[in-house]
């Protein structure tokens, strides 16, 4: 019980804060005509995170950390995929929240892809917390940590999915959606020169 409560507690912990890939998941449960059309993103987010948190709990976190030029690579890359998402994300202009404004599917699946692997601070905080913490657990209590956070993941980015889905109804007109992605954009420069501070 211990370690779910632990996997819970830190799982949340980690996937509350604003980050691109909310944003994402977000913004494509309230642009698609209906929820089920924004399952690509939200599933594909899920199923990153899953893979992140498998690959953390089973030794990445070792690797990683040992080796400081692959940590710079994955931060440089990163920094350059956010500089150029604000960019996009702040240059769209949805006139209202209607299908015209929604990405297909495959879009859908590289965005969410491309948010889930190329963002390097989300990378090491699982890597470094959930991989670091895993070590205090062996046998089935380490698996039971490891499905509690797995859990959260994907019920945090379905909740997300029908979030969205209940603000575009208030938001017929699109306004909010454009102060939505103007926002998204700021936060997610932010990010990047919050990572790029990290080679000062």
């Amino acid at each position: 019980m211990e370690a779910f409560l632990h996997g819970i507690i830190l799982a949340f912990g980690l996937i509350l804060p604003l980050g691109v890939q909310n944003v994402f998941v977000f913004s494509q449960g309230a642009t698609q005509p209906n929820v089920f059309k924004a399952l690509p993103a939200s599933v594909t987010a899920a199923i990153c995170d899953t893979m992140l948190i498998l690959l953390a709990v089973f030794g990445l976190s070792l690797i990683v950390l040992q080796f400081e030029w692959l940590r710079i690579t994955l931060m440089t890359v990163g920094i350059v995929f956010l500089l150029n998402m604000g960019y996009s994300i702040w240059r769209s202009n949805p006139s209202s929240t209607t299908n015209s404004e929604a990405l297909p599917v495959k879009k859908q699946i590289f965005f969410a892809l491309s948010v889930s692997l190329l963002n390097p601070h989300a990378i090491l905080d699982t890597i470094g917390v959930i991989g670091t913490s895993a070590l205090k657990y062996s046998g089935t209590e380490q698996i039971i940590f490891t499905l509690a956070c797995v859990l959260i993941s994907w019920l945090w980015f379905f909740g997300l999915t029908l979030t969205g889905a209940s603000f575009k109804k208030l938001d017929r007109s699109g306004k909010l959606m454009r102060l939505f992605n103007k926002c998204s954009a700021i936060f997610i420069w932010a990010t990047a020169c919050y990572l790029a501070s990290g080679f000062l």
